[in-house]
């Protein structure tokens, strides 16, 4: 059992108690006293620092991607320790452009081991192309069959991808919209975004024919270049999901962009942030035609969560809703998300600076700086 106390808490939003009680990685209680009896209470003293929520990373690349330039161009796997650093708690691993040498069986067995590690991690079935990828045979199955898949992945608007048509993206929504009846998942379709002139014309097409759809398709991506953003704002402003990649490729810098989204109305509870984290990042110097390719950081989202607060553009208990209860809430992770009572005991303490103290998984510290 442990008491966290002396603590600012934001669950996201500004709580005004200051202590959490933990056990069995649950939270049982938040009050001001709270004490125990008869049990051993291991005491975590914050000294006034901001108690939040475990980060949620939805896009990370956890057994590394690449390939595009060949055998010694891929990108190595993700470890617990790098993760547990950027004060990420809950990881979705998927796979990219490559789904033959980076398989979807090694991918489960990568997130598994996470999970014993402590964090909490899922991730979802198939890879960029249809006809799909999947373990047990079709998407359906492998969300209900198999404990960590809780979606599935397409590529769309990107000349690496399928060209999915518009049947077979509504074929793919049914099978996670069936997995996911059965399983108690939801379950999302996850939908990387290339910078191609279709953008998302055929999501909307799809949301405008069939509104009930929409909670199932969860774009990402979205501020690759700024007419995909301006169709994505669309999208959110219709109920969707706008998930704002803070690695590679993006016309402004994260933080710039929820800014320019919320000016254009779309709602602040129907965007994310997520890292690409070990996905492959292709740059060309202007001036030498150097050409490198290396992993996207992982650190991204914490940087520009932080950049939303010092930069005026949000408080931090708002800042904190597009790397915590957001994703929880797309990607249907009842227990995310949030700091209550019944939820996992996933935190990261801040410090007044609002650089990381200590990060805790299921009440258990993972990192300290």
């Amino acid at each position: 059992m442990e008491l966290f106390k002396n603590c600012k808490i934001f669950a996201p939003e500004r709580r005004e108690e200051t202590q959490v009680l933990t056990a069995a990685g649950k939270i049982l209680a938040i009050g001001d006293k709270l004490s125990v009896r008869g049990c051993d209470v291991q005491v975590i003293d914050l000294k006034g620092r901001c108690l939040c929520p475990g980060f949620i990373d939805q896009h990370v690349h956890v057994t590394g991607g690449g390939g595009q330039f060949g055998f010694a161009s891929f990108i190595p796997e993700v470890t617990k320790a790098e993760l547990a650093a950027t004060g990420t708690t809950t990881v979705v691993g998927l796979l990219g452009t490559d789904g033959f040498v980076k398989e979807l069986s090694t991918l489960y067995a990568k997130v598994k081991a996470l999970d014993a590690e402590g964090l909490s991690a899922y991730m979802l079935t198939s890879y960029y192309g249809v006809p799909e990828k999947t373990i047990t045979g079709s998407v359906a199955e492998d969300l209900i069959y198999i404990d960590k898949v809780i979606g599935c992945k397409l590529a769309l608007s990107d000349d690496r991808s399928s060209f999915p048509t518009e049947l077979e993206i509504l074929r793919l929504i049914n099978q996670v919209r069936l997995g996911g009846f059965t399983s108690g998942k939801h379950g999302i379709l996850h939908i990387h975004l290339g910078n191609l002139k279709s953008r998302i014309d055929v999501l909307h097409r799809i949301v405008d024919q069939y509104p009930t759809l929409i909670s199932y398709i969860s774009p990402t991506h979205c501020s690759r270049t700024r007419a995909l953003f301006d169709t994505c704002v669309d999208f959110a402003k219709k109920g969707g999901m706008m998930d704002i990649s803070t690695g590679g490729t993006r016309f402004v810098d994260a933080h710039q962009a929820v800014a320019l989204a919320l000016e254009a109305g779309a709602p602040l509870s129907n965007l994310t942030f997520s890292s690409d984290g070990h996905g492959g990042v292709r740059r060309e110097d202007p001036e030498t035609g150097v050409v490198t390719y290396t992993p996207a950081p992982l650190t991204l989202n914490y940087k520009e969560m932080v950049a939303l607060v010092k930069n005026g553009v949000l408080p931090l208990e708002s800042a904190l809703q597009l790397i915590t209860v957001n994703p929880a809430r797309n990607l249907s992770l009842k227990e995310k998300g949030r700091i209550a009572v019944g939820r996992d005991a996933d935190f990261v303490a801040l410090n007044e600076d609002l650089s990381i103290h200590s990060v805790y998984a299921k009440g258990q510290k993972v990192y300290e700086a």
